[in-house]
């Protein structure tokens, strides 16, 4: 099959992998820009362009894709069919209408649950047990479009951000394939009317700790926000990263220290023992050698 791929970041890598490895004709490969990057902000290819070169692709990163060259150029190629995952841009009925099939969308969620920019965050800050992808035919809509494939797993309780983020890029991949290889038969399902709800874009502040909430709940944030932005605390000397925790039983004023021994702060209910810390500026270390540095003691601030 003729196809336009359509992506940005590391997580729709290996769908572009997969897609040339079963033998789909990749016309053209659409990512995002190059943006400077580093001290020195130097130009750096996202993950998509590094691996469409690689693979000896041909690659457009363009500015404009509504409407000049590069619309006129993806009009003439006149594709069976656009395979959009996390490109970071809005698709108009030129994108999704040039191709003989449309455009399949890879999204990281159990449609219509978490609908957005982030759904894979949102749905560890929910405290699902499940999530997957699904292969939607695309509309104008965001992410309403009719499902043609969903593939489900479950979540593991000490997941992260980043270790789902994994496990859904390669379904991803799964899923791709098996859609495309079945796309002139399957009979794509309109998403139901209930269930709906949304993830949006994640920021820095969405890291933050608020020490007197529930240990449980900031517990799934840390996870969720696991690589980045990362969890932190808040302070007068600056964000404090909470790089691993977890909920365990305790009572105490919230945000400060119950016991060393491992180092475990009190929250609005229950407590966070917590694993690996990390001050501005400086390594990661462990809680304990967090705690021997700062010479806390029980009912100290753990952080100010």
């Amino acid at each position: 099959m003729r196809v336009v791929f359509f992506g940005t970041p590391d997580f729709a890598v290996p769908t572009l992998r997969a897609l040339h490895g079963a033998g789909h004709t990749i016309e053209l490969v659409v990512a995002q820009p190059s943006r400077p990057a580093g001290r020195g902000k130097a130009l750096r290819d996202p993950p998509v362009a590094e691996a469409a070169r690689e693979l000896g692709l041909p690659l457009a990163q363009p500015r404009a894709i509504h409407s000049g060259t590069f619309a006129d150029r993806y009009t003439a190629l006149a594709p069976d069919v656009a395979v959009v995952i996390a490109y970071g841009r809005i698709l108009k009925p030129l994108h999704l209408h040039t191709p003989r099939h449309g455009a399949v969308n890879l999204h990281a969620s159990l449609l219509p649950r978490w609908r957005g920019a982030a759904p894979i965050q949102a749905a560890l800050l929910a405290g699902d047990t499940e999530t997957g992808v699904c292969a939607q035919r695309m509309e104008e809509g965001l992410d309403t479009g009719d499902v043609y494939l969903e593939r489900r797993i479950p979540i593991d309780p000490r997941e992260t951000g980043g270790t789902l983020h994994d496990k859904l890029a390669a379904l991803s991949a799964e899923v791709a394939v098996a859609t495309l290889a079945r796309l002139g038969e399957l009979e794509p399902v309109p998403q139901p009317e209930e269930g709906v709800c949304w993830a949006p874009k994640i920021e820095k502040v969405d890291g933050q700790l608020d020490l007197a909430q529930d240990a449980a709940d900031l517990d799934r944030r840390i996870r969720a926000m696991t690589p980045w932005p990362g969890g932190w605390i808040a302070g007068a000397k600056g964000p404090l990263k909470v790089l691993e925790a977890r909920p365990v039983d305790g009572e105490g004023t919230p945000g400060t220290v119950i016991t060393t021994e491992p180092l475990t702060v009190a929250c609005g209910r229950g407590a966070l023992e917590l694993t690996s810390l990390q001050t501005p500026g400086k390594k990661p270390v462990s809680g304990r050698d967090f705690a021997n540095g700062r010479h806390l003691r029980a009912h100290d601030p753990l952080w100010s």
